[in-house]
């Protein structure tokens, strides 16, 4: 049985398959040319990550597809109902890439407090007298509050480690019901209670900082958009590393521009991989490159769950 990673899979997760006697395809295929090459090859499995989609068409073009795999989390780029209507598989792996995401979010959360996604970029003029006068007005984490709105698996790794930081923390998610979170300190496993609520109005209202972390909304609408920021405390920071278009591009250029937000980091945009220039050039967002599951770690990880899952599902060879 033929397997196509069109946007790669991780060493281990191809010697597992291979192992258990599956063909696996690396070759980029492009998008355009994907149902082409999935039927040319007599390919049953298409593994993808964020880069490519398979939408109704391609599924409806290859017969002899039998399942659909995503590396990671949000299966957005996928059309899952109708694949699933269809007769195919549809499988993620949602608890791979928790750590990874919540450690890039951290990173995200000091380098905003301290200004230090920008501050590099200007240390060689060796003016430090300027340098210091811009850079010197940094705040701390501890103490500070952190809303997650998404209390998922990704949000709840993050709250391990925003707790473990000194970070008072609170969750937004559907129930509202308090959520039990192991933090990992010299060893030792405390549990802390975390309060969560379903009113992301009161959250966005108490908090200094904030990560988001929901998937892409079934109707397009962003989730943080002019009304949400008009309840922000002045000189808040937030991050984005869940999807493009769940913070609205243009409500956060103006809540920086009003002090609302004093600095956003963001790993996700609304037109990617093309991402606007305003926002990339904007002295205060930080920008990664969508990479918050992509961590060696993580990608051995992801590879061996679907390695695992398409091995159950078909058996070996």
């Amino acid at each position: 049985m033929k397997i196509l990673a069109n946007d790669g899979i991780s060493a281990l997760g191809k010697s597992l398959l291979e192992e258990a006697g599956y063909e696996v395809i690396t070759d980029k295929v492009a998008q355009e040319e994907l149902a082409n090459a999935v039927n040319t090859h007599d390919i049953s499995i298409v593994l993808v990550r964020s880069a490519t989609t398979v939408r109704k068409e391609v599924i409806d073009a290859c017969p002899g597809l039998k399942l659909i795999g995503r590396g990671g989390v949000g299966m957005d780029n996928i059309d899952v109902s109708y694949a699933r209507e269809k007769g195919l598989t549809v499988i993620n792996t949602p608890a791979s890439s928790s750590q990874s995401v919540a450690e890039l979010v951290m990173g995200h959360l000091f380098s905003s407090a301290r200004f230090l996604y920008d501050s590099y970029k200007n240390m060689e003029t060796g003016d430090f007298s300027t340098l210091k006068k811009n850079y010197g007005k940094g705040v701390e984490l501890r103490g500070k509050t952190l809303g997650i709105v998404g209390f998922g698996r990704i949000g709840q790794s993050l709250a391990s480690y925003a707790l473990g930081c000194g970070m008072n923390v609170i969750g937004v998610s559907l129930s509202g019901e308090p959520v039990s979170i192991p933090v990992h300190i010299g060893g030792n496993e405390l549990t802390i209670n975390v309060e969560c609520s379903n009113n992301l109005l009161e959250v966005l209202a108490k908090v200094d900082y904030l990560s988001i972390h929901v998937p892409k909304q079934p109707n397009g609408e962003a989730v943080i958009g002019k009304t949400e920021f008009a309840v922000m405390k002045k000189g808040m920071r937030l991050v984005n590393a869940a999807r493009g278009g769940v913070i609205d591009e243009d409500a956060l250029l103006e809540a920086i521009e009003n002090g609302t937000v004093a600095v956003a980091a963001l790993d996700v945009f609304e037109n990617e991989p093309n991402p606007r220039q305003d926002l990339l050039n904007h002295p205060r967002i930080a920008c990664t490159p969508h990479i918050g599951a992509a961590t060696v770690e993580a990608q051995d990880r992801i590879g061996e769950e679907l390695a695992a899952q398409i091995i159950e599902q078909f058996g070996r060879f």
